[in-house]
């Protein structure tokens, strides 16, 4: 190999580290979870023996028939096994705005101002997308 080839810049490498606990992290927390609901520890919102009668639904009238909770509406049924999985999920989709924010002291230390925009405006519409207020999507 040459000596021509580029180092991982101290953000990329700190992007790619943090991005790389926060998936094991959200996988152990996936696979846990799912554990946790097929064990039958805590109660489902839809019990596992009675899944094969929705699977062929479209979202929507999965939704309508099962009164099923839309949007940020999943995190008041926590308690429920199915719903449980989504907390690894959801920490999952997290993760790039989390680096972002992690890599904005670096960028802003190193005055890198383009990509402090860039930066501090992916992690403003990664948290619209996530909020909710859009309310774009079929459901």
């Amino acid at each position: 190999m040459t000596e021509d080839r580029k180092k991982a810049s101290e953000e990329q490498l700190a992007y790619a580290n943090i991005l790389n606990i926060g998936m094991w992290i959200g996988l152990l927390v996936v696979v846990v979870t799912f554990i946790v609901y097929v064990s039958g520890v805590f109660q489902s919102f839809v019990p596992i023996n009675d899944l094969p009668k929705y699977w062929g639904m479209k979202a929507k009238d999965y939704i309508h028939t099962l009164h099923a909770p839309t949007g940020w509406g999943w995190a008041a049924l926590i308690g429920k096994g199915d719903y449980l999985n989504f907390v690894g999920i959801a920490m999952l989709a997290g993760l790039t705005a989390l680096c972002y924010l992690i890599i904005l002291p670096i960028l802003i230390r190193k005055k890198d101002m383009p990509y402090v925009i860039i930066a501090i405006v992916e992690v403003l519409v990664l948290a619209l997308a996530a909020s909710g207020i859009l309310k774009s999507g079929g459901h």
